[in-house]
């Protein structure tokens, strides 16, 4: 698989990349090591040079830049978090798919959580430039269309059931998230840089 291509394709042809994903094989590992790091993996270099290298201007009190180490950290984190979370959210989806008519399937459910993240890791490159950092926040939203358009293909949830299931696994994505920034505050350096605008 072609990493850009598929990213491309889930992007600007999500209708004709889930068909294609729906009927494909994949494994965990495949998924993980052949897609999720490297894609999560570019957006966190970006965020270390823009961070660290670049920096937040703070108008007349010049630059802020983030500590290096800490930069990298901070990386590393997100991109441990990356693979750890897409896991996890597979497994929200599929244990909720009972509820909502959909068939479970873990394949289905993991290969739903890593391209329906796609849009965040793609935006995520253009913290290279730190003001522009709100585009992830725009990514996130567009994965959030992209789960939804997803479920029906992928877990074979009924259309009335589409929009309860899509809110029920974004219920516990916003769980997850918010514990994964905790555990993130707790990497040393990173509780002053939280703070700064």
């Amino acid at each position: 698989m072609n990493v850009v291509e598929r990213a491309k394709g889930v992007c600007l042809s999500p209708d004709l990349a889930w068909a294609v994903i729906a009927n494909e094989r994949a494994g965990a590992s495949g998924l993980i090591a052949g897609y999720v790091l490297p894609l999560a993996g570019t957006a966190a270099v970006a965020q270390v040079i823009g961070e660290s290298v670049v920096g937040r201007s703070l108008g007349l009190f010049g630059t802020y830049r983030t500590p290096l180490g800490t930069g990298i950290g901070l990386a590393l984190a997100s991109l441990v978090f990356a693979a750890v979370g897409v896991v996890l959210m597979s497994l929200v989806i599929d244990a909720l798919a009972p509820t909502f008519g959909a068939a479970k399937n873990r394949e289905q459910a993991l290969k739903l959580a890593v391209y329906s993240a796609t849009p965040v890791w793609v935006a995520g490159v253009l913290q290279i430039l730190p003001a522009l950092g709100i585009v992830v926040l725009l990514g996130a939203l567009y994965s959030l269309y992209l789960l939804y358009l997803g479920l029906p293909r992928l877990m074979k949830c009924p259309p009335e059931k589409t929009v309860s299931y899509t809110g029920a696994v974004i219920a516990c994505a916003v769980v997850m998230a918010l514990a994964g920034s905790a555990l993130i505050a707790r990497i040393p350096g990173v509780e002053a840089t939280a703070s700064l605008p």
